[in-house]
């Protein structure tokens, strides 16, 4: 799947010509934030867990991190990530370029209150060499979120 799915499901919404593709990595928060010349935290990065053997994908500011707790408050289980080399399989893409754009049916979008300090964010699109610049209300249109949680510290 990767750029191609996240490329066309982007286009849907009118943002294809948003997607940049980097010389770069940006396959981790730092590098991706280098990549496009911005502050960590303005990289949405997307967290993959399994949730009851279903796949959730949890975007969340580039500096925040899990609370497990309110992890558990809200879905009722433990945090468990999906190990690496699941992830592609399950979501349809791989470590790295994970994004909510043009993923594998029956995966499950939230997105983390952590983003909505930022006008802009810049998630994946896919690949561990691109990013997409998007309002916080344009991912909430193109991302197919269910709904906003605090999942974060």
């Amino acid at each position: 799947m990767g750029l191609e799915s996240a490329v066309r499901c982007l286009d849907e919404y009118g943002f294809k010509d948003r997607v940049k593709l980097l010389d770069e990595s940006s396959a981790t928060v730092d590098l991706a934030a280098e990549a496009v010349g911005v502050e960590p935290d303005q990289i949405a990065k997307t967290l993959s867990f399994l949730v009851k053997d279903v796949p959730v994908l949890v975007l969340a500011s580039g500096k925040a991190r899990i609370d497990n707790h309110k992890f558990k408050e809200e879905f009722k289980t433990k945090a468990k990530m999906i190990h690496s080399d699941q992830v592609e399989a399950l979501v349809g893409h791989a470590p790295g370029g994970v994004c909510p754009f043009g993923v594998k049916e029956g995966v499950q979008v939230y997105l983390d209150n952590s983003l909505k300090k930022h006008e802009v964010v810049y998630p994946a699109a896919g690949t561990g060499n691109s990013a997409v610049k998007l309002t916080v209300p344009e991912l909430e249109k193109c991302s197919g979120y269910l709904k906003w949680i605090d999942v974060c510290k």
